[in-house]
């Protein structure tokens, strides 16, 4: 009789506990604040289109999202603090290309890794880079680039936003292509960059749009083709590296949102649920358009197998070119 009873206590208490867990899930985000972690500065193109995406879904999950900006260490420092938060749903953030895939071969120490540390949550956004020429230029097109390329001592030369970036590396997947040359002149910024095309210290660069496209708004520079398998919606004219007869050839400073690792599946299947439809939504879309970026929700897994595609993309030619930290 008395072991029956303690069966009985033990199996009560044991259902407790499971009926305390759900209700504490079924709690969330009812407790508290959300708060999105963005590992770059105010002002940054992640930092602006997490908060486009934060207002809205902080609708939809009828609680406040509150960014916190935490800017360091080509984004890692921020990544890292997303990757070591309290993993119950209450503290999740946005990061981009560098921290979640190419610093992962670039940096020897890396503090975190994104494929057991972080949890994916959607795609966000991408912004596929815009092979450019100052409109003074001789060169015209893709092929008279290539042409150029591809002659005995080439003298091109290239600008970036740094070794390592999409702006570096997406040259060199197309020079690896073509077998040509072109030297890589990095530079801290994109506004740097796009300095060096208009004073001539340069000669051809692949940009972030949103450092391109004012300059061939105003004529300054001439865009020659899109670094991506589709066309542009902001560049509807201009030709795709894929239609010009390099397909694989793209280059896409993305961003995603990512959360810590184990936090409880129906926490992470409603974050996605928020995020993908605010990034739907027409007023976040308006405001997107504003910085050429192009949404691109999907399923956690999506991005997860996305991420996966492009360190396989990059890491061969990030250790070719030696960036790696010995």
């Amino acid at each position: 009789m008395k072991s029956f009873a303690l069966r009985s206590l033990a199996a009560l208490l044991s259902f407790g506990l499971v009926a305390g867990a759900s209700a504490q899930g079924t709690d969330w985000p009812a407790k508290q604040p959300l708060t999105l972690i963005v590992p770059f500065g105010p002002g940054s193109s992640p930092d602006t289109m997490a908060r486009a995406v934060a207002e809205e879904a902080g609708k939809t999950l009828q609680q406040t999202i509150v960014v916190q900006n935490k800017p360091g260490a080509s984004g890692n420092l921020g990544t890292d603090a997303i990757a070591k938060a309290k993993p119950d749903g209450y503290t999740f953030g946005v990061s981009i290309t560098g921290p979640l895939v190419n610093n992962t071969v670039i940096y020897k120490n890396l503090p975190y890794q994104p494929a057991t540390d972080l949890t994916p949550l959607t795609l966000a956004v991408h912004q596929y880079n815009v092979l450019v020429v100052p409109a003074n230029s001789p060169i015209k097109s893709l092929p008279d680039l290539v042409a150029e390329m591809k002659k005995p001592g080439a003298k091109l030369n290239f600008p970036s936003t740094g070794a390592g970036t999409v702006s570096h590396l997406a040259v060199e997947l197309l020079l690896d292509r073509v077998g040509g040359k072109a030297l890589h002149v990095p530079y801290k910024s994109s506004p740097d960059a796009v300095t060096s095309l208009l004073s001539g210290d340069t000669t051809f660069a692949a940009l972030p749009p949103v450092a391109a496209m004012p300059m061939v708004q105003d004529g300054r520079l001439r865009a020659i083709a899109a670094v991506s398998a589709k066309r542009l919606s902001f560049l509807p004219d201009t030709p795709t590296m894929a239609e010009l007869g390099y397909p694989g050839v793209e280059g896409s400073g993305w961003i995603g949102f990512v959360a810590p690792a184990g936090i409880p599946a129906d926490v992470k299947t409603r974050l996605n649920a928020a995020l993908t439809q605010a990034l739907a939504s027409p007023a976040v879309g308006q405001r997107l358009k504003t910085m050429h970026m192009e949404p691109a929700p999907t399923s956690p897994e999506a991005f997860g197998q996305y991420m996966a595609e492009e360190l396989q993309r990059w890491s061969p030619l990030i250790k070719r070119l030696n960036l790696a930290e010995n």
